[in-house]
């Protein structure tokens, strides 16, 4: 498991919260990533919807590898921008923008984006470390503590947890499993 320096945790959530207010959305509301990342004026493309891309490029991301990558994010002449791909499910590409836009909030060091002259791509990553912090400060954004205490409390499936919140049934588990709400309610009955 990964180990994050003390109080990460609890930024991550605090950290979620705000941009909810910021937002103008409850902690318990879903979160549009796409509007998330307008308001902090980070532009999101697929690569067909970049200017000059080359076709085979396309074909490489699109068509003859498109499960092989997810996003990326790249800071050219000062701004940001996220490639995402648009072949996986809504619930996948949330989950995707979500990590990326973490990494931003992190200030974490862009992946840089290598073509060499026969088309080749090389997209360097960030260390595990900084990958841990993004995926936590991502799943923080997507479902706070208080929108799993409402799903809960509310007593919706897992399904019509992750159709209200736009994620997969992975990232609802994992956001249950870590923040120990599950446990903190169990406690709770018996404790009745």
């Amino acid at each position: 498991m990964a180990q994050f320096e003390r109080g990460f945790k609890s930024w991550a959530e605090r950290t979620s919260l705000s941009l909810r207010k910021e937002l103008g959305i409850a902690p318990t509301d879903p979160l549009d990533v796409y509007r998330l990342a307008r308001y902090l004026e980070i532009q999101v493309l697929t690569p067909a919807e970049i200017p000059g891309i080359p076709q085979p490029i396309l074909n490489q991301l699109l068509v003859n590898d498109p499960w092989g990558w997810s996003a990326t994010t790249l800071v050219m002449d000062g701004y940001s921008l996220i490639i995402y791909n648009p072949k996986h499910s809504d619930a996948r590409r949330a989950s995707n923008l979500a990590h990326e836009l973490a990494h931003l909030l992190l200030d974490h060091k862009p992946a840089t984006l290598i073509v060499s002259q026969e088309g080749d791509m090389v997209i360097k990553t960030y260390d595990q470390q900084q990958e841990d912090e993004a995926n936590w400060l991502a799943s923080c954004l997507l479902l706070p503590r208080e929108a799993l205490w409402s799903i809960r409390g509310r007593q919706l499936s897992d399904e019509a947890a992750c159709a209200e919140f736009g994620v997969s049934s992975s990232m609802l588990r994992f956001r249950f499993n870590m923040s120990g709400v599950d446990l903190q309610l169990r406690r709770l009955r018996r404790a009745k």
